[in-house]
């Protein structure tokens, strides 16, 4: 995912971005390539691209190589969420397993089978969503499997044994391909709601009648 979101803003109109990750991806040295980062805005750190650690193809490390305009730092540095907050309009961008119709998010298990562990998503989460003007954004795809295995990633509750990764007290915008919700200063109700709409459309019947038995949706709301 970070690379697919990093080649379309490499292609878009942003300028003066500014650069403060977990993980440094090629993608970066393209949107760099592009014109897009000066880091001219950051709050610190200036024109420096800030990052934990990189992980890529020989580009990005031919890039990284004795470059001033980049700048490995502890993790404490760079994932502290009130580190993170002190940079205004501070965008995250992660990925998630699936989300709950409450607005808790899974990024790291299917059930009590793991995938991958905690890393600095909620770090990133908390401190876009306590930063000036910043927003948090989870990416997930509305559904996966193929032919009749198909099954919806936002779901009534999250499969039994899944580890929350994000409370719904952090979640900010979730994003799927039919749209997005934004959570922040929703109730139970208008999250089912919202949550449902930016569900893939073969499973919202089916989510509307479990939020009905769970007591979170009204006969106000609507698709």
């Amino acid at each position: 995912m970070p690379n697919a979101v990093g080649t379309m803003i490499a292609e878009s109109d942003l300028k003066d971005l500014g650069v403060h990750t977990e993980m440094y991806v090629d993608a970066f040295v393209d949107i760099y390539n592009a014109g897009r980062i000066t880091g001219a805005k950051k709050n610190y750190d200036r024109f420096r691209q800030s990052f934990a650690f990189g992980a890529g193809t020989q580009k990005l490390y031919d890039f990284v190589d004795d470059n001033p305009q980049v700048a490995s730092y502890p993790v404490d540095y760079t994932n502290h969420p009130s580190q993170v907050a002190k940079l205004d309009n501070f965008i995250s961008i992660n990925n998630a397993i699936e989300v709950d119709l409450f607005g808790q998010v899974c990024s790291e298990t299917v059930g009590t089978r793991h995938i991958s562990g905690t890393g600095g998503q909620l770090d990133f989460v908390q401190g876009a969503y306590d930063s000036r003007g910043g927003k948090s954004i989870i990416c997930l795809s509305s559904s996966f499997g193929k032919g009749d295995k198909v099954q919806s990633r936002i779901k009534p509750i999250l499969t039994p044994g899944s580890i929350v990764t994000d409370p719904r007290t952090a979640t900010h915008i979730l994003v799927t391909e039919y749209g997005k919700a934004n959570m922040k200063g929703k109730n139970t109700w208008e999250r089912a709601e919202a949550l449902i709409n930016i569900a893939h459309p073969d499973f919202r019947d089916e989510l509307v009648k479990e939020a009905e038995n769970m007591g979170i949706w009204r006969k106000s709301n609507k698709l």
